[in-house]
This record gives structure tokens, C-alpha cells and sequence, in this order.
């Protein structure tokens, strides 16, 4: 049965492909050649995606991310589908799952919100409650930025507290869009904020949130 992870992958594959390499994406800076390097080089090169983290290899990252972008932009897509080589830790399919399923969902919808004609995509119950479930356990890291208390709200009720403060600012949404949200991805994030004025503007600054 496929995973979480690999649907995600070829979802993404896809829409780079599609996309062309020199089409827009949510990361500041990046078109979809950049994007493409950095999933290619975080799996194929752990010599200098560890830069994401350790500042003294981040110079190394970006010249390395450099090279990959200058590559044919069909060679980086098909890198991308074809996954992993067999001596990388992600070609493990548990390791797969839990260090890709939501950074391809991300890194998918990065692409698809970024075009003018993008309509929301409709998740399963399923990989919905494993985002969700991921969203739980990770809340406090990505919400350690907020400068007010913040907690992130399913329709249904259940909660989760990314950062422990006041005033405190309620984010409600599916668990797709309270991803993007936490991950940085805020204005395209299909979500209803809800607090002091104050603070909900404090908590949109540029670089309180998410990677």
C-alpha cells in the first residue's frame, strides 16, 4: 500500500513538472527549480542539508543547493518521483513517512497556492487526523516563535497549544490549512483567527511563525 509520503511525493512531482521551472512557489525567493534543488539535496546530499540547522554548514548548503538548481530541471522532478537512493535513511519507508509525508504536503501546496487559478484541495479523513496527529506533537516547536499565546483549533473541537502566553490567539481550521499556517504559510491558509487585535497583529509579523 502507498504511503502518506509517497503520494505526497509524486503529487509533488507532478506539479513541478507541470509548473515548468520558472513558476513562483510560497517560498520567499524560490521559484520551482529552487524548490526541486532543496528536496533533491535535502535526500541526496546530508552532507550539506544538515545548513537547514547548523549555521556553520549553511554556507555550504546554499552552494551546493546552487549546483543542484543549475541541473536540468527534468533531471531534478524525476530525482524527486523516483524518491531516494537506497543507502539514504529516507529510503526506509518508516523514515519516509515520518520525515516526508507532511514536508511534500507542504512543498506540494507551496506550488498549487502560488498560481493565480489555485482552488483548495480536499483531504482525506485520514491523511487529514495523520497531519493533525503530526501538528500535536510538533505544535510547540513551530509556535515557539509567537509572541502571544497560540493555539491551533480543528473544527471539531480538538486543540492544540503551539506557544503558552496571553493574550492568547485561537487559529481555527482543517488540519491541512492549520499546517500551512504553522509552517509559516499564512495568508494562504484557509483559517479564522481569532483574538486581540493587538495581538493577532503581533502574531503576522514577519518571522514569528514556522520555518
Amino acid at each position: 500500500m502507498s504511503t502518506h509520503a509517497k503520494r505526497e511525493r509524486l503529487l509533488l512531482a507532478d506539479l513541478l513538472e507541470a509548473a515548468g521551472p520558472d513558476a513562483p512557489t510560497l517560498c520567499e525567493g524560490w521559484q520551482t527549480r529552487d524548490l526541486a534543488a532543496h528536496v533533491v539535496v535535502r535526500e541526496r546530499r546530508p552532507d550539506a542539508a544538515g545548513g537547514t540547522l547548523i549555521k556553520p554548514l549553511a554556507a555550504r548548503l546554499e552552494r551546493v543547493q546552487t549546483e543542484f538548481a543549475a541541473k536540468p530541471y527534468e533531471e531534478l522532478v524525476q530525482l524527486i518521483r523516483t524518491g531516494p537512493p537506497r543507502f539514504s535513511p529516507f529510503s526506509l519507508k518508516q523514515v519516509d513517512e515520518l520525515a516526508n509525508a507532511v514536508e511534500f504536503y507542504v512543498h506540494a501546496e507551496d506550488v498549487r497556492r502560488a498560481q493565480p487559478d489555485w482552488t483548495p484541495r480536499e483531504l482525506d479523513t485520514v491523511f487529514a487526523d495523520v497531519l493533525w496527529s503530526r501538528l500535536e506533537r510538533t505544535a510547540r516547536m513551530l509556535g515557539r516563535k509567537a509572541p502571544v499565546g497560540l493555539v491551533l483549533r480543528r473544527p471539531d473541537g480538538q486543540t492544540a497549544v503551539a506557544h503558552r502566553g496571553t493574550p492568547v490567539v485561537t487559529v481555527t481550521g482543517e488540519p491541512g490549512e492549520l499546517t500551512m499556517f504553522a509552517f509559516g504559510r499564512r495568508e494562504p491558509a484557509k483559517v479564522e483567527v481569532e483574538g486581540d487585535k493587538s495581538a493577532v497583529a503581533a502574531l503576522h509579523e514577519p518571522e514569528r511563525l514556522g520555518f
